[in-house]
């Protein structure tokens, strides 16, 4: 079973979201963690000090553990967990412009759901007697499919 995520974890916010929820705190060591949005798979964890958003990217190694990308020079550092994670960075000087003081929690729960398939009775082709197996895609007036002629 998978660990919870801590509240400080926003998800798949914005940049620009991230900055005005550490805006309106307007802490210094103010933090959260959100989705990068250009490395998928890999979190940023974004502190406020003075009015600047620093961005830092978190990466899970393949066996679990989180790490804090390294600068030059930065012994690199695994967590079990990111709650392990943000405890340690709470500690001053562990090489952050400004350690985390203040926490910016989400709203709401994040829920990961699975998928569901379609209940069979919201087809709007069983209501007309065509079986769900019976594909006529040449026909349907909203296929994605679309026909190629040979050149």
């Amino acid at each position: 079973m998978a660990a919870a995520l801590p509240m400080c974890y926003h998800g798949a916010i914005s940049k620009r979201e991230c900055e005005e929820l550490l805006g309106k705190k307007n802490k210094d060591g103010a933090y959260l963690i959100r989705d990068s949005e250009t490395i998928q798979g890999a979190m940023c964890l974004c502190v406020y000090k003075q009015r600047v958003v620093y961005t830092y990217r978190l990466l899970q190694t393949h066996t679990g553990n989180y790490t804090l990308m390294a600068a030059g020079g930065m012994k690199e550092i695994f967590f079990k967990s990111l709650d392990e994670l943000v405890r340690h960075y709470k500690r001053k000087n562990q090489g952050l412009a400004v350690h985390l003081r203040h926490s910016v929690k989400r709203k709401t729960a994040l829920l990961i759901q699975p998928r569901h398939a379609p209940e069979p009775s919201a087809s709007p082709r069983q209501h007309r007697g065509v079986p769900e197996e019976d594909h006529d895609y040449e026909n349907a007036p909203a296929s994605e499919y679309v026909e190629v002629l040979p050149p």
